[in-house]
């Protein structure tokens, strides 16, 4: 019998939120730092993947009028979530149809996961809040200023929009003049914010739950149900999903760090053993994996 001075003491309610709240604020240092890593420790991966964004561009007038073909065959919309006394928020996040899809989910996680006690429950719902956060910052404060790319016609080789639409696919480098966290036509091409922090959030419960399909099958469902108000070059959906990528895995595996899940990952290692088998049902090899 375990004696119960060797018992790890169950944290209440409150220590536990605690605990999770400082180390999710103390790891954001350690979020960009593995963010600067995920391009650092492989430049000829990430040159690559430089040429292939400059490819996407060089293409976009090709492959952005194809998907617009799709775009216009693409008509539905989600119901709206927003409770009427948050309806004239001007935040994307919490009064807009298909965002709230994803915001709301994550505030019942995290505040399903407080009530229950459930510390990777929280630690969840706080990963996908930074993801948000980041994704705005990096995306849409950063990325869209320094880019400045103008948004394409819809459809191209037309000018229906007018400015600032543009059929140039290197129309780069125009000055931003609303506020930088609103959305805006002018300037705000590259990278996709949607796409993004879509892609970030998705990674985030990818990781976290080990289950691929149902965040990025959500993410999807969300991200159609409005496809022609995003209104993007197909690059700028290109690199919005490799960022977004990059922005969550760079949050779980400093969260895991810190949570010390990390080292349990790394320790963790698949032995295979090929064994010779011979009988009068079967022969050949027989391959034994332990991990």
């Amino acid at each position: 019998m375990v004696s119960s001075q060797n018992q790890q003491k169950a944290k209440n309610h409150f220590q536990t939120a605690g605990h999770v709240f400082k180390t999710s604020f103390n790891t954001i240092p350690n979020d960009f730092v593995y963010l600067g890593k995920e391009f650092s420790d492989d430049w000829k991966k990430t040159g690559y993947y430089a040429a292939g964004v400059l490819g996407l561009i060089a293409t976009d007038k090709i492959t952005t009028k194809a998907f617009q073909n799709i775009e216009k065959n693409i008509d539905y919309r989600l119901p709206n979530l927003t409770p009427h006394f948050l309806r004239n928020s001007k935040n994307m996040w919490i009064n807009n149809t298909e965002n709230t899809y994803l915001t709301y989910p994550i505030i019942g996680i995290y505040l399903g996961s407080l009530i229950t006690n459930n510390e990777k429950g929280q630690f969840v719902g706080v990963n996908a809040f930074k993801a948000i956060a980041y994704s705005t910052l990096i995306t849409q404060v950063t990325l869209k200023t320094v880019f400045g790319r103008n948004r394409p016609e819809f459809p191209l080789n037309t000018n229906t929009k007018g400015y600032p639409f543009t059929n140039n696919n290197w129309d780069f480098f125009n000055g931003r003049e609303n506020a930088i966290l609103l959305s805006d036509p002018k300037a705000t091409g590259m990278p996709s914010l949607h796409v993004t922090t879509y892609f970030a959030l998705a990674k985030v419960l990818q990781m976290e739950f080990d289950n691929y399909w149902v965040p990025y099958s959500l993410m999807t469902a969300v991200f159609f149900s409005n496809v022609k108000g995003h209104q993007h070059w197909v690059s700028d959906m290109v690199v919005g999903g490799i960022i977004g990528t990059l922005i969550g895995r760079s949050i779980v595996r400093s969260s895991w760090k810190a949570r010390g899940i990390l080292e349990k990952n790394k320790n963790r290692r698949i032995s295979l053993n090929y064994i010779p088998k011979f009988s009068s049902e079967f022969t050949g090899l027989k391959i034994v994996g332990t991990f």
